[in-house]
């Protein structure tokens, strides 16, 4: 069983882990508050249990509830491995696991809900729920080397934390006569022309993604640049604490904005673009990023855990201070108005996908957890 808050994370961010790992011959289940992603979970033959009082916001008593719905779940079917991921479901998905006596815990920490520049007020009720979580699985699987040095720190054995990393789909997100097509016929639907530099970013509408900066950057750029367009896709998120509002938004798109909504076919969007942009304040391993680098774009990226992970500052993009929207705007205009440092880059940034952010190595670390595991648990 994987257990996450929301069916988005099963779908767009677990999918391809979860058929592989069925392929494998596990039996596996998606567990997540019920959304219309639920659909496509369906449609890749895996079966989903909804967690109705499951929340992304800020309220205890329906963390509470969805923390014994889960307990009553483990009792009744009583799974082999329970696998845990996102910040919440994390911690109380963990503690009904083994309160119900699961026998293999694992959890995948994709990004510490808190970093170490963050405020004492912020790391230390975090940290604490993470040490206490931590002490109820077997392994703790960490997709980066800042959070796993910070679990060491915090008293969690060694033995437990494995670096898994991150990846994707390197074979959907690859250059060719495909994307080609695809970045005509996108490029011509937007309204761009050959002179037309196109800066996109890919994430649910959220101020943690960096958003007020870009939107910043955006309206800066049109008056420097006008050959430059900035594109958004993702979601919006109204029941986010730090949703972005249609307010704000309207806004945004008044800066010069294009909002394109959720979209299914981001491969393709990224092969319209020209260079990928990602703002935001606290990342784990930027899934967007990578496809983003697989498709040849040169990237802009706040330097944070994660975005350190995924660019290499200077070779295969800039890095910029996070909340600084002069920062990113110049980073956006030196990449804008150099075609041949967008080349260089995006061909280094290709290479680098090619090398480290292949998801079957991510499959595979998995598989052999799982495996170790149920063996240790039944001598």
């Amino acid at each position: 069983m994987h257990i996450t808050t929301t069916d988005i994370s099963l779908s767009l961010l677990l999918r391809p882990q979860l058929t592989a790992f069925a392929r494998a011959g596990y039996d596996v289940v998606g567990v997540s508050a019920p959304g219309p992603f639920v659909a496509d979970l369906r449609a890749a033959d895996i079966p989903h249990i909804p967690l109705r009082h499951a929340t992304r916001g800020v309220s205890l008593a329906e963390d509470w509830r969805a923390a014994a719905s889960l307990y009553r779940l483990f009792r009744r079917v009583r799974p082999d491995i329970v696998h845990t991921h996102n910040p919440k479901a994390g911690v109380y998905g963990r503690l009904a696991a083994r309160i119900a006596g699961v026998p293999v815990v694992i959890n995948t920490v994709h990004g510490l809900y808190a970093t170490r520049e963050d405020p004492l007020s912020r790391r230390i009720p975090v940290y604490a729920m993470e040490r206490i979580a931590a002490a109820c699985s077997d392994a703790e699987l960490l997709q980066n080397p800042e959070d796993l040095e910070t679990l060491a720190a915090l008293g969690v054995p060694r033995s437990r934390l494995l670096l898994l990393g991150n990846g994707i789909d390197l074979e959907r997100f690859r250059t060719g006569t495909r994307s080609e097509k695809a970045r005509n016929r996108i490029r011509a639907a937007l309204g761009a022309t050959d002179d037309t530099v196109i800066i996109g970013a890919v994430g649910r509408l959220v101020w943690e993604k960096g958003y007020a900066d870009l939107f910043a950057a955006a309206a800066q750029l049109k008056e420097m640049a006008p050959t430059v367009m900035v594109v958004v896709a993702g979601p919006t998120e109204p029941g986010k604490r730090d949703g972005i509002g249609s307010t704000d938004l309207t806004a945004a798109e008044a800066a010069g904005v294009r909002l394109l909504g959720h979209r299914a076919d981001v491969e393709d969007l990224y092969a319209a673009l020209d260079v990928y942009v990602l703002a935001s304040y606290r990342e784990g391993f930027p899934r967007s990023a990578m496809e983003a680098a697989a498709m040849g774009l040169p990237i802009v990226a706040t330097d944070v855990r994660g975005c350190r992970q995924v660019v290499d500052n200077g070779v295969t993009g800039l890095l910029v201070p996070p909340r600084n929207p002069d920062s990113l705007t110049a980073a956006i205009a030196r990449l804008a108005t150099d075609p041949r440092l967008r080349r260089e880059m995006g061909h280094r940034a290709s290479e680098k996908a090619k090398r480290e952010f292949d998801q079957r190595r991510v499959i595979e670390i998995t598989l052999v957890t799982y495996e170790r595991l149920l063996a240790l648990s039944r001598p």
